[in-house]
């Protein structure tokens, strides 16, 4: 029966994590309250204190999640596409990160304005967080890796950004295809490895 109990109580967790982290993404910190979020996630207010202590408490855990999901998301490509992932990772990124729900979309692009107007803590948090999927995306961690993966990650989460504001879709699509088509020049570029300028952006 213990077992069962912590079962639960870890399954409601989770749907609150869930559930804040995609409010958070779609209205940002300050578009909902703690009522809204127990709401969202199907529990009262009296269970989301149960678990968080503070909306900013969800707030901490969803950035962390977030991370933990894009640093997965980038093992697996890695596992599946070897060298060629960063290929698929920006396709992905300015495709389908680009033009989903805003609450589906990925904390880095979402959040990082949020976590930027924060206190030091949370920004430390963030940092620790980042620096781990830099050095994971990096691969051989050398300087110049590091520098690129720098790089593809500022291109694309600013492409994204750019992207969603902008009313034309044509205009939309011609931002992520030059994003892409960029970091995938600067991540072939150490195999001396060119890149069709005109590739076609898949959808």
């Amino acid at each position: 029966m213990a077992r069962y109990k912590a079962s639960r109580k870890e399954e409601t967790r989770e749907r609150i994590l869930e559930a804040a982290g995609r409010c958070f993404r779609k209205g940002g910190y300050n578009g909902i309250g703690v009522d809204g979020l127990a709401q969202e996630a199907g529990v009262t207010s009296g269970a989301f204190y149960g678990h968080f202590d503070s909306k900013l408490a969800a707030f901490s855990a969803a950035i962390a999640d977030g991370m933990a999901g894009l640093g997965a998301s980038i093992a697996a490509l890695q596992q599946q596409h070897g060298d060629q992932w960063w290929k698929e990772f920006a396709s992905f990124y300015m495709n389908q990160r680009r033009t989903c729900d805003l609450a589906e979309s990925c904390v880095l692009q979402s959040l990082t304005p949020e976590v930027g107007r924060s206190d030091e803590a949370m920004r430390t948090m963030f940092q620790s967080e980042l620096l781990r999927i830099v050095a994971s995306a990096s691969g051989a961690g050398t300087q110049e890796a590091m520098d690129r993966t720098w790089a593809s990650l500022a291109m694309l989460t600013g492409g994204v950004t750019l992207a969603r504001a902008v009313a034309d879709e044509d205009l939309a699509r011609e931002i992520a295809l030059a994003v892409q088509n960029a970091v995938i020049a600067l991540q072939t570029s150490r195999q001396n490895t060119p890149t069709n300028p005109q590739q076609p952006i898949t959808s």
